[in-house]
């Protein structure tokens, strides 16, 4: 993979290897996030979905392959452009939220007026302005939280890397984060984010990565992802046998009254015009494409879709 034209790529990263005492967390990573999209990158933990993202941003060198970000292969030169939220999240628990959020703009060179200016505004449009002078401490654990992501955009910029940020919220505050993403993206702000969850995915993103044992066998669409798989067939018919069963594929398996099946490569047309010429009596018939979470399966395998459950159920209980 050769690195594109600078405008075409937010990020870019071919052949990424990182090991730890002898154990290859990360093995020939690439990725190539366009600017503006919304990126997943999905799997369960231990995937090496956290490695990813600190190679991406300079914090760990990997021990092979390269990378860039916002054009320079160097990601610690851009570090002011980019917003990034760690997996394990951490603010000094007797500073209020106004000024941690103050501080981590200055992390990232916005004068301390300006950031406590901002900081207020974030907290307000985002209906947290009751929390402005409290504590850290003071505060939930999802409300610290949504106070670190404010942190992470304070500095407004142009690349936001979230590591796990569903992880830890409720319901309703996930709902918020998933519009937040959906505005930054509206706004022309590359988001790159990992997670354990397809649904937040699916919902959310132009293009995944699926990483598995620190391999990534798909990278793209996320229709091409779920377009490996061909739409399933629910057909209700009232006779029960004739020679329109002759048209049914060899997959088609019979639940009571409905069939389920495979649309054949021919499409529906053939085998509607089978079923009406044989008299079948159709009831109902649906098509119905594959969901991410069956891509998933068929790319990364069972084993891999088993160890992203007990991870979102393991998950669900720490919440």
């Amino acid at each position: 993979m050769a690195f594109g034209q600078d405008g075409d790529w937010a990020i870019e990263a071919q052949g990424l290897v990182k090991r730890f005492d002898g154990f290859t967390a990360v093995d020939g990573v690439d990725i190539r996030v366009p600017r503006g999209a919304i990126y997943g990158i999905l799997g369960p933990n231990g995937a090496g979905k956290t490695t990813t993202l600190r190679m991406l941003l300079g914090i760990i060198d990997p021990d092979s392959g390269v990378r860039r970000v916002l054009g320079h292969e160097r990601p610690t030169e851009v570090a002011r452009r980019i917003g990034y939220l760690p997996e394990e999240r951490g603010l000094y628990p007797a500073m209020k939220a106004t000024e941690a959020i103050a501080f981590l703009a200055a992390l990232r060179g916005v004068p301390l007026k300006t950031g406590r200016r901002r900081a207020r505004e974030l907290l307000e449009e985002n209906g947290l302005s009751y929390a402005a002078d409290r504590q850290i401490r003071q505060l939930s654990k999802g409300m610290a939280q949504q106070v670190q992501l404010l942190g992470t955009l304070v500095h407004e910029p142009e690349l936001v890397v979230f590591d796990e940020p569903f992880s830890g919220l409720d319901a309703l505050n996930q709902g918020k984060l998933e519009k937040m993403i959906r505005t930054l993206a509206a706004r022309g702000t590359t988001v790159i984010f990992s997670t354990h969850v397809i649904a937040h995915a699916e919902r959310l993103c132009d293009q995944v990565a699926i990483i598995a044992g620190g391999k990534v066998p798909f990278a793209g669409l996320v229709d091409e992802a779920r377009d490996r798989l061909r739409p399933q067939v629910r057909l209700e018919t009232r006779a029960r046998d004739g020679a329109w069963r002759a048209a049914l594929p060899p997959d088609a398996r019979s639940e009571g009254a409905f069939w389920h099946f495979t649309l054949p490569e021919s499409g529906v047309e053939p085998l509607l015009r089978a079923l009406i010429e044989g008299e079948a009596g159709i009831l109902s018939l649906s098509i119905e494409r594959p969901g991410l979470h069956d891509a998933f399966v068929a790319i990364a395998g069972e084993a891999a879709a088993r160890a992203l459950q007990e991870t979102a159920q393991e998950a669900e209980k720490a919440a």
